[in-house]
């Protein structure tokens, strides 16, 4: 049995399981036909993860959930490799970081980003800690970078990939080139990565927006439009906001 990957188009959770199979050497599957809201409600669907989340990749042994536990899986599929790191401290490393992008940037960036969609509370307070808590991260970020070409040793690993696909969609929703020139190590390592082959092949042409979207208005709100009214680009930015 092949490895089957069960998830939407464009969820960074998923890219962070494909570009460490690009690294890795391993073939996964996209599971054909899969509908968000549809699929991932199917008893078949929950049997795999109770809760309904995606990705879930569908293995031999087994279904993982959790996008950084598939892309760990992923990574070591084919045997030990670069992508773990070369001894223990490196490994703990690469561990570090991948806790640090995930509690760090990511979540603060999508308690930014969220609310400007409409998809949760628009608060000025929580949406300035929000900012304040990413800045710490990207500030501490910049400074190992100011050094390091890659977070850890001196090669692409499982550590990157996460942080990078999580950058992705920050770069792509709310963190402007004005907000993201303080930090220029940063930009250095972000650009320079996804325009590697094996993040490229994954994540497309990678673009950073122009505009942090505006605070949704109260009628808008109150009354979310139908699935089927909402523009197309609002229902893919939704989709790559759902926690994997």
């Amino acid at each position: 049995m092949a490895l089957v990957l069960h998830t939407y188009k464009g969820n960074k959770g998923a890219f962070k399981a494909l570009v460490a199979a690009e690294y890795a050497g391993v073939k996964i599957e996209e599971a054909a036909d899969f509908q968000m809201g549809v699929t991932n409600k199917s008893p078949e669907f929950l049997k795999m993860n109770p809760i309904g989340k995606v990705p879930v990749l569908e293995t031999p042994e087994g279904a993982i959930f959790e996008s950084n536990a598939i892309a760990r899986y992923v990574s070591r599929k084919n045997g030990e490799n670069s992508l773990n790191g070369s001894s223990l401290i490196e490994y703990a490393q690469i561990e570090q970081w991948i806790d640090f992008s995930s509690l760090e940037i990511d979540a603060n960036m999508l308690k930014w980003f969220a609310p400007r969609l409409g998809y949760a509370p628009f608060s000025a307070p929580a949406e300035e800690a929000a900012i304040s808590a990413l800045k710490r991260g990207l500030e501490a970020l910049n400074t190992h970078l100011a050094s390091n070409t890659y977070l850890v040793g001196h090669s692409v690993t499982l550590a990157d990939i996460v942080t990078i696909c999580n950058l992705n969609l920050g770069f792509a929703t709310v963190m402007t080139k004005k907000f993201t020139s303080a930090f220029p190590h940063v930009e250095r390592y972000f650009w320079t990565m996804v325009n590697q082959p094996n993040f490229k092949k994954v994540l497309g042409d990678a673009k950073q927006t122009d505009a942090v979207p505006p605070v949704p208005t109260k009628k808008a709100a109150a009354q979310p439009a139908k699935p089927k009214e909402e523009p197309k680009k609002a229902v893919q930015l939704l989709h790559l906001l759902i926690r994997e």
